[in-house]
């Protein structure tokens, strides 16, 4: 059962899959109001859906072209749908104006409250927010429902999976409960009451799964995030207060969101191609070159939104590795191409320099250890080398030799890039590369190295102190989780291992 569901998860986009979360939910919400569990008119409840869909789309049409930059669809439905689970359904015609106007400033929190095209708040917080301060009208977050919350369970942990963001649930989720039942045992209330009310009835796990999580608004690092969560849980606590000023959820997360803008990088880019190069069949090497340098980590990868005409399912933005150094003026991204690529990718293979693409968000913790004495293992698979492209390259420019060791698995010869950046690196600091294939073809007809994927008898005779070395594997998910277990086997901690991830846009 849980290999299918890692197979689902592995198939589809976070953006996408939110989006049939949200869905699921508001159709469960539909049936439960049609049969009368939930108190709300099923028509209504279309009607909001509808209306706040189309009033979204609308107004963030409109900004991105006013703006000038790529609209991201799936986001926009992600936002319409989050507002029509958390604003009760319409119930007189006045409501509209509450509707609409918190569509609108859902869609404004992403193009006009932004730094350096950065926004800073959650869309649907600072909409919310901003409705009570101007109209004075409130979300009441109807989500956090008792009959919702099998749904709103079974859904969110497949979102939290697929985004591996468990340590922030938990932060946010411990914090929350137990600072609520501190204030209710001090103040001499009911605390198992008040843990029964915030954990059934009130919308605190939608709020960790789909809030708190949003990507784009939370800290890049997993120490951050643990404090950002955790701020947050404090935060939404419902007796937490400042006199006669009361927390909502809302405001609790904006305060996070202030935090985690602080501390993450404030890069966004507007990009056009300079130069486009096959290293392979199927991979290409896309070369950038920035208005200003960026700085960044060897390792860390960007998300890159890429505007194009009929985007499909898989949307308009995804999320590659940096293959270039920080030392080197231009950015590279290595892309591999598959037969029936997205309309994302066949978007990508067909730019010009005329056309733009928007990268931000750099984040990524699979970065060199501090320590240069620190004995590092790199394992790759096929397009996963570009991580370590962007490691060597900078140990290569700035004169740093360090203990390490490459391993390169490909399907064939021709699938093995940037060999002449490792060739250097075997020269100049002493790196070295073991090679293999494991699906030789004719372009494999003159291979002497290895055939085969990486064995435990490998390993150990090329790597025999493999107990204290930190490794590293960037690839495929189905290899990072096959070389993982073979690590595993042969009893390296997992805190020895680092395996590159990004929040799942593929």
């Amino acid at each position: 059962m849980l290999k299918f569901i890692d197979d689902f998860l592995n198939r589809i986009t976070m953006y996408r899959l939110v989006l049939y979360y949200l869905i699921c939910l508001l159709v469960v919400a539909e049936i439960l109001s049609a049969v009368g569990v939930l108190g709300y008119d099923p028509i209504a409840l279309l009607f909001s859906i509808g209306f706040l869909v189309a009033a979204s789309a609308i107004t963030n049409w409109i900004f991105s072209r006013t703006f000038g930059v790529p609209a991201n669809t799936e986001s926009t439905y992600i936002s319409a749908l989050i507002l029509a689970l958390i604003i009760t359904p319409l119930q007189t015609p006045h409501d509209l104006w509450f509707l609409g106007w918190a569509a609108v400033l859902a869609m404004a929190s992403k193009h006009i409250v932004a730094i350096n095209k950065q926004h800073i708040f959650n869309p649907v917080a600072f909409a919310v927010a901003l409705t009570y301060f101007t109209i004075n009208q409130s979300a009441s977050w109807w989500v956090g429902s008792g009959p919702l919350l099998p749904f709103v369970l079974i859904g969110g942990v497949l979102v939290v999976r697929k985004i591996k963001r468990v340590g922030l649930v938990y932060s946010f989720l411990f914090s929350a409960v137990l600072t609520s039942a501190a204030l209710s045992f001090f103040s001499g209330g009911d605390m198992f009451a008040a843990l029964q009310q915030l954990i059934i009835y009130s919308p605190l796990l939608f709020f960790a799964f789909v809030i708190a999580t949003e990507p784009l608004t939370t800290p890049p690092t997993y120490g951050w995030r643990m404090i950002y969560g955790g701020l947050v849980g404090v935060l939404f606590s419902p007796q937490v207060h400042f006199g006669s000023f009361y927390i909502t959820p809302e405001i609790a997360m904006l305060v996070g969101n202030v935090l985690s803008y602080i501390v993450r990088p404030k890069a966004t880019l507007i990009l056009n191609l300079k130069e486009k190069i096959q290293l392979a069949p199927d991979i290409y090497d896309f070369i950038f070159t920035p208005s200003r340098r960026l700085a960044f980590a060897p390792g860390q990868y960007m998300a890159w939104t890429l505007g194009h005409d009929d985007p499909d399912t898989r949307g308009n933005r995804r999320y590659f590795t940096l293959a270039s150094s920080p030392t080197e003026e231009d950015l590279r991204l290595g892309i591999k191409f598959y037969p029936h690529s997205s309309s994302y990718k066949e978007a990508m293979l067909a730019m010009d320099q005329d056309m733009e693409i928007v990268a931000s968000q750099l984040a990524g913790e699979f970065v060199l250890p501090r320590d240069p004495r620190q004995k590092c293992v790199f394992i790759a698979g096929g397009i996963g080398i570009t991580p370590f492209r962007s490691m060597i390259k900078y140990l290569l420019d700035t004169h740093q030799s360090r203990p390490l060791l490459l391993f390169y698995v490909a399907k064939t010869a021709a699938e093995l890039i940037y060999r002449d950046v490792f060739e250097q690196a075997r020269r100049v600091i002493g790196l070295k590369t073991i090679y293999s294939l494991t699906n030789p073809d004719r372009s494999s007809a003159q291979w002497q190295g290895q055939i085969g994927r990486l064995t435990p008898q490998l390993l150990k005779a090329e790597v025999p102190d493999y107990r204290i070395c930190l490794f590293y594997i960037s690839g495929p998910k189905g290899m990072v989780d096959a070389f993982t277990e073979l690590l595993h086997q042969l009893n390296v901690d997992d805190d020895h291992i680092k395996t590159d991830f990004f929040p799942g846009f593929v």
